[in-house]
C-alpha cells in the first residue's frame, strides 16, 4: 500500500474509533479498495463527489485554432441530506452527479450501502459508508418488541406527563433564579392586600356592628 493509502487508512481508523468498531472483514476490504495511485484533489476529500474531479484541457479559438490551457471544476453544492439510520441530517458537500446518484438509489443510506468500496475515492465517503454499515449491523441484532394499543396509549400519556413535569420544573427554576418578574410581584402583592381586606371584613361581621352605629340610634338622633 502506498504512503497516501496508509495515511487514509489511519485517518479512517481514527474517525471510526478503532478496528473494534468495524464489522468483520471490513478492514481487509478497505485495504484492498483504498486508492493508491489515483490523485484526488483535496477538495473532494471533504465531500461526496461520485468520481467527478477537476479536469484539464485546452480552450480552442474559433478563428485560428489557438489552444490555451484551462480546467473544468465540478459543480459542488452544500446540502443537508437526511439519514434514516442516524435519524438526523448530514451536512455534506456533493456534486450534482452525486445528488442524482443518491436520488436514484433512494437516499444517502442506500447510496452509501450500494456503492462499492473501490468507487468511494474520498475519505468522507469511506468514513460514512463504514459507519452506516456498522449501524445497520447493530440494528439487525436488536430485538423487536410490539406493544398493544392500550400499552401504547399509556406510554404516550406517560410521555406527555413527563413533558409537563419538565416544563413546570424549568418554570420553577427560572422563577427561583430571577426572583420572579415585577408584574408577578405586583400581582402577588395585590392578591395579599385583597386577602387582608377580606379577612378584616369577615372579622367585623363576626364581631357584629357596634352599638353607636345601630339603626334605631341614628333615627332618634335625626
Amino acid at each position: 500500500m502506498a504512503f497516501r493509502g496508509k495515511e487514509m487508512m489511519k485517518k479512517l481508523m481514527r474517525k471510526v474509533g478503532g478496528e473494534k468498531n468495524l464489522a468483520p472483514g471490513v478492514k481487509e476490504s478497505l485495504k484492498k479498495c483504498v486508492p493508491d495511485s489515483r490523485i484526488v484533489m483535496n477538495r473532494a476529500k471533504r465531500g461526496l463527489f461520485a468520481g467527478k474531479h477537476i479536469q484539464f484541457g485546452n480552450r480552442v479559438s474559433e478563428d485560428g485554432g489557438n489552444k490555451t490551457r484551462r480546467n473544468w471544476k465540478p459543480n459542488v453544492q452544500e446540502k443537508r441530506l437526511f439519514s434514516y439510520i442516524m435519524d438526523r441530517h448530514i451536512r455534506v458537500k456533493v456534486t450534482t452527479h452525486a445528488l442524482r446518484c443518491i436520488d436514484k438509489a433512494g437516499g444517502i443510506d442506500e447510496y452509501l450501502l450500494k456503492t462499492p468500496y473501490h468507487k468511494m475515492d474520498t475519505e468522507m465517503g469511506l468514513y460514512w459508508k463504514t459507519k452506516i454499515e456498522k449501524l445497520y449491523e447493530e440494528l439487525g441484532q436488536t430485538e423487536v418488541v410490539f406493544f398493544t394499543p392500550e400499552e401504547e396509549a399509556k406510554l404516550e400519556q406517560d410521555f406527555k406527563d413527563m413533558k409537563l413535569a419538565q416544563r413546570a420544573a424549568r418554570r420553577e427554576l427560572r422563577r427561583q433564579m430571577h426572583g420572579g418578574s415585577s408584574k408577578q410581584k405586583q400581582t402577588e402583592q395585590g392578591s395579599a392586600d385583597t386577602q387582608e381586606t377580606a379577612e378584616e371584613a369577615a372579622k367585623i361581621l363576626s364581631e357584629g356592628i357596634p352599638n353607636e352605629y345601630a339603626p334605631e340610634d341614628l333615627v332618634a338622633n335625626s
